[in-house]
């Protein structure tokens, strides 16, 4: 029978096994390893595969570069014998030449493009169009020197187009690429050097240029052949470019509906060329830019035809009033949807140039009033003359609303879901530009201004708070809320001017943001706002009735309380409860700063005594409980103004309001966590008095202060024994023993000094022989003390 052991017993032979296993399997591994590496070492290495070098040019590359060279050196040598060898032949000699080279030049293609020798062909051709050149110059050199330079390079160029054309269009000839491109920058030329010639002005020259600009997008819109089309929009771009940049330069500087009528029939017709270009289906995705090219250019005509006979003043809105009818051209549905949309972006670029213009106005207005800031030198007669105290206003910008007006209606009428609401948040930061500007532009007079501002603020908080949108209205809110803020600002500016107006803006905005603050949309804002034109309020009012700073600084602090109260009112989740503190905090900072600055230390005392009380009752709130350790020193930074106000001197007076209630604190952390420690707990209040008087009493020469101190040192020393707490016990021992040394140390000097020399090393020795005697005993009685001291806490 085969015996079987018992589980565990074979479990462990399985394992032996197993290890045996590994054991011989790392051995072989390792023969492995070494035999591998002997035979790679024996080995001879087998030198790498060596690429063939890749030519560095290709042989269709070679070719070009050779033929075009070849070309080259023929056309600078045919130069070189026109230039120098053609006065040694006669007339029919120079016919000859010149006929023969040529035809044999032009001719010379054909045979090789029957060879397939396409690039040859391309170079002989490129030679024979550049020996026409040479022989146009030849013929004015020799035949017709007395012609006028620019007409015969005018005649001559037209003539080189037609030929080239008619050489690129023979059947033989045909697969030629060169001689199409090459008539087609030929024919760039002919009219404008023959407006040139016949000295036809500069409108005819600049209609010769827009005319060959037309000629050029009319091939790259109707040929198919890429070299021809490339050539054809270089031509058309730049010849389009300047003849529309004349064009709007004639019609800039137009002094007469003539000129300006003459200018922008020129604008017209570029604009009609770039239009037909927009509207052809071969335009793709340039069609846009080019729709919106023409509704430029259509801009600058009308614009400029109405110009001469308008006021200055009119000129923004007139070109503005342009622009905005692209709106209603680009309305019907035949057109194609990128011009549409071209004359779309036109109108908007248009109308974003207009209020461009009408920034500096604004800016003016918004900021012009600083300069008023601290000066109740008295209203001044119209509000244009307060806005520009510092800085003179615009030219020719009394039109600035109309134009900001105009722009608000296009917005507000815009009917694209997708961008209502920037559209409506256009609508709001333009409509209060126009309010803002408005009474300047008419110079209305100074309360008409207070007013219109005033009346500009409610407008925007009501905005702020109606607002309805079926979707996103908080940006729209928000920038209502903002421009709400910002008009505040010259309003206030504009109020310094006089004691009155100053009075009653500041209250006037105090009400207004207070009772918008019952909004909870706009919670966050409005009530620091209220607080902060309260603060405002306080300070003008005490000017007003002639108070000193320090007296002002008490009617300051009336908004702190209320700010305490308002957020304690709110509570800790409300979005408003920090912005008001944050703000109730600025307004007691600044009544702390006029009290500090008057000199006033009765009063100084009195306002941090205020602030103390404030921020103490803000720490019993929950969510403030540290602001009490910011109200305790608020207290203590009282008492020391007011101690140094009634000129006390005494350390123990500024230190003891320090000591007391951190004790009391400590002994409150004490009961509430046992394991707080005596040094935490006492330590800072013991030492906050105790150190001070001691060295006072080290340069008292009384015997009150050390007696005084040595009595509270041993109290304290007492207490500390009493209930085993190490800070009270070792600072109230070290203070007494240095109290007691102070006291002793004029007798200790009478003793020293009556004592003979010899007694101080005496003494010294038999001290040393003492300790060494009973020093294990003294090391153990250390450690006694040492573990007595390690129970206290």
């Amino acid at each position: 029978m085969t015996h079987i052991p018992p589980p565990a017993e074979e479990l462990r032979l399985l394992d032996l096994e197993l290890r045996r296993l590994d054991a011989r399997r790392a051995q072989l591994l390792h023969r492995r390893a070494w035999l591998v590496t002997a035979l790679h070492t024996a080995a001879p290495q087998a030198p790498a595969p060596v690429a063939p070098p890749r030519p560095e040019a290709s042989a269709p590359r070679v070719q070009n570069v050779l033929l075009l060279l070849g070309g080259v050196l023929l056309t600078i040598a045919a130069i070189a014998f026109t230039l120098v060898s053609w006065g040694d032949l006669g007339i029919a000699g120079r016919a000859l030449v010149l006929g023969a080279v040529t035809v044999a030049v032009l001719a010379a293609p054909v045979p090789l493009l029957k060879r397939g020798l396409r690039s040859t062909a391309e170079s002989v051709a490129g030679l024979g169009l550049a020996l026409t050149v040479l022989d146009a110059y030849a013929l004015h050199a020799a035949a017709l020197p007395g012609t006028d330079g620019t007409g015969y390079t005018a005649v001559a160029s037209a003539t080189l187009a037609a030929l080239w054309t008619a050489y690129g269009l023979l059947p033989l000839a045909s697969a030629l690429r060169l001689p199409l491109p090459a008539a087609l920058v030929a024919a760039q030329l002919p009219l404008t050097l023959g407006a040139m010639a016949a000295d036809a002005g500069v409108h005819v020259v600049t209609l010769a240029v827009l005319v060959t600009a037309a000629c050029d997008t009319a091939v790259a819109l109707r040929m198919s052949a890429r070299p021809v089309r490339l050539t054809a929009v270089v031509g058309a771009y730049g010849l389009g470019v300047s003849g529309v940049w004349a064009a709007g330069w004639l019609s800039w500087t137009a002094t007469g509906p003539s000129a300006a009528a003459r200018a922008a029939a020129l604008l017209l017709l570029a604009a009609a060329v770039v239009l037909t270009a927009a509207w052809q289906p071969a335009g793709g995705r340039q069609a846009g830019g080019l729709a919106l090219a023409a509704g430029l250019l259509t801009v600058a005509a009308v614009g400029g035809t109405v110009r001469p006979v308008l006021p200055s003043v009119w000129t923004v809105p007139a070109y503005l009033a342009c622009g905005m009818a692209l709106l209603a051209v680009a309305r019907p549905a035949r057109l194609p949807q990128s011009v549409r949309e071209g004359l779309v972006h036109a109108s908007a670029v248009v109308q974003g140039l207009a209020l461009l213009w009408t920034l500096p106005p604004v800016a003016l207005a918004l900021t012009g009033p600083v300069s008023w800031i601290g000066v109740w030198s008295g209203a001044p007669a119209t509000v244009r003359s307060a806005v520009t105290a510092d800085a003179p206003w615009p030219p020719h910008t009394g039109t600035a609303p109309l134009v900001l007006a105009a722009v608000t209606v296009v917005l507000f009428l815009t009917r694209d879901a997708v961008g209502r609401t920037r559209a409506l948040t256009g609508v709001l930061v333009l409509g209060w530009a126009t309010a803002l500007v408005l009474p300047a532009v008419l110079d209305v007079p100074y309360t008409v201004a207070l007013v219109a501002l005033g009346c500009t603020t409610t407008g925007a908080l009501a905005a702020a708070i109606w607002i309805r949108t079926p979707e996103r209205p908080e940006p729209l809110r928000l920038t209502a809320t903002i421009l709400a803020l910002l008009t505040t600002l010259p309003l206030v500016l504009l109020s310094l001017a006089d004691e009155s107006a100053t009075l009653a803006v500041t209250a006037a905005l105090t009400a207004l943001f207070a009772a918008a603050s019952w909004t909870p949309r706009l919670a966050p804002v409005t009530p620091p706002a209220a607080l902060g034109y309260a603060t405002a309020l306080a300070c003008a009012s005490g000017a007003a009735a002639g108070w000193r700073a320090q007296d002002t600084a008490a009617l300051v602090l009336v908004v702190p309380v209320v700010a305490a109260l308002l957020a304690a009112r709110l509570g800790d989740g409300a979005r408003a409860t920090v912005p008001v503190e944050v703000t109730g905090a600025l307004a007691a900072l600044l009544a702390f700063a006029l009290a500090a600055a008057s000199g006033d230390l009765p009063m100084l005392a009195l306002v941090l005594a205020l602030c103390a009380v404030i921020v103490s009752a803000t720490a019993l709130r929950p969510g403030r409980r540290p602001l009490a350790f910011a109200g305790t020193a608020l207290f203590v930074l009282a008492a020391w103004v007011r101690l140094a106000a009634w000129d006390v001197g005494t350390p123990e007076a500024y230190t003891l309001p320090v000591t007391v209630p951190a004790l009391a604190v400590g002994f409150l952390s004490r009961r509430r966590d046992t394991g707080v420690s005596s040094w935490t707990a006492y330590g800072p209040g013991l030492a906050a008095t105790l150190v001070p008087s001691l060295l006072a009493a080290w340069g008292d020469p009384h015997w009150a202060r050390p007696l005084l101190l040595g009595l509270a040192a041993l109290a304290v020393t007492l207490l500390g024994a009493r209930h085993h707490l190490q800070a009270p016990l070792l600072l109230g021992g070290t203070v007494l023993a240095l109290d007691a040394l102070h006291e002793l140390a004029p007798y200790i000097v009478q003793v020293t000094d009556a004592l003979p020399r010899w007694v101080p090393p005496a003494l010294a020795g038999l001290l040393l022989l003492a300790v060494g005697a009973t020093y294990e005993q003294r090391l153990r009685d250390a450690r006694r003390v040492r573990d007595f001291l390690g129970t206290m806490r």
